[in-house]
């Protein structure tokens, strides 16, 4: 009977032990198909959170990571990556978004606005701040010495980060939608702003009073699906748009008086975040994976590569290999078409 009762316990405890493993698990390499467009998968590293962004600093992968934190991941060998350290203690609410200026990470932490985190010594950061009140937070800009935070109904806040593990909140706009993505032109004239089910909009920040100004929309245009994130090329004037469930949009703005869209592409899933590279688009798009699109004609963009992940979120590129951030199977390192 001992021993029956002993049998049933260990079960038991096998059990939660499976049950209590990290939130992510990757899974076996994707084979290269014939939708790869050449780019292959070399190394999934899980991670302890599930991870959402990232940023590539040197050989170090900054991640956000949910509940979890901030990981740092040494990828100078990219094929064998290792952690170098997490953070959780001070680290707030969810972390999603991330930025670097320095040797200091910005993590947007929606409710519980903005955390900030002293990276001098990768092995040891600091938290300096935890929930910064500019909520709630979704996504953050660096331009100079300013963090721009899209705070969805609330707009856009503005801090001075001169002094970056202690930043100064300044002023802010309201924006015509949810702020969800934000980037700011070279010359710091304008910011464009993915504003959710509105689209993309623009402002005039030229007069810019060290955060303080009044800050004057310009331009606006109306796009299909919900506006989540927005780079630019300014040599053209041109902004691409993740917009979800509508895949890639692209609109011309350089008159702010007829901003208009010039193409598009929807090859599936929920387009959520962006980066470019020689003349392609780089998008993760959850479900789907990662999607690169040649956007050389800007008018007519093409697939030409799609990496299948399991919930791909966040996308850095390096030199040599793309990082991707994917809730499900943490880090994901990608080579390059030979």
């Amino acid at each position: 009977m001992k021993n029956y009762k002993l049998l049933v316990w260990s079960l038991i405890g096998l059990f939660f032990i499976a049950g209590c493993g990290k939130p992510n698990d990757p899974e076996s390499l994707t084979k290269n198909n014939d939708t790869s467009g050449g780019y292959k998968i070399v190394k999934k590293m899980a991670t302890s959170g599930y991870a959402q962004d990232l940023v590539k600093n040197e050989n170090l992968i900054y991640i956000s990571q949910g509940e979890g934190g901030l990981i740092i991941i040494d990828v100078a060998d990219p094929e064998n990556p290792h952690v170098i350290s997490t953070t959780t203690q001070g680290v707030r609410g969810y972390s999603t978004k991330i930025a670097m200026k320095d040797s200091v990470v910005y993590l947007a932490a929606g409710s519980f606005g903005i955390t900030v985190v002293n990276v001098a010594d990768p092995a040891a950061p600091e938290v300096t701040v935890s929930n910064l009140s500019m909520k709630p937070a979704k996504n953050i800009h660096i331009m100079g010495q300013y963090l721009f935070t899209a705070v969805s109904e609330q707009g856009v806040n503005i801090a001075d980060i001169g002094y970056p593990t202690q930043p100064e909140i300044r002023g802010g706009l309201y924006t015509s939608g949810y702020a969800m993505g934000l980037t700011t032109t070279s010359d710091s004239a304008y910011l464009l702003v993915a504003s959710g089910e509105m689209g993309l909009s623009m402002y005039d920040i030229s007069d810019f009073q060290q955060g303080y100004g009044i800050y004057h929309i310009v331009g606006w245009c109306d796009t299909p699906g919900y506006a989540e994130d927005v780079i630019i090329n300014e040599d053209e004037s041109i902004a691409f748009l993740a917009c979800g469930t509508a895949g890639l949009q692209i609109v011309n703005y350089a008159d702010t008086n007829d901003i208009h869209i010039v193409g598009s592409i929807d090859a599936g899933g929920y387009a959520k975040e962006l980066n470019i590279k020689d003349q392609r688009i780089y998008m993760t798009t959850e479900l789907s994976g990662l999607q690169i699109i040649d956007v050389s004609d800007a008018y007519n963009p093409k697939l030409v590569g799609i990496v299948e992940t399991q919930y791909a979120l966040g996308v850095e590129l390096g030199e040599d290999y793309i990082y991707v951030t994917d809730e499900d199977e943490g880090l994901i390192i990608i080579s390059y078409p030979n």
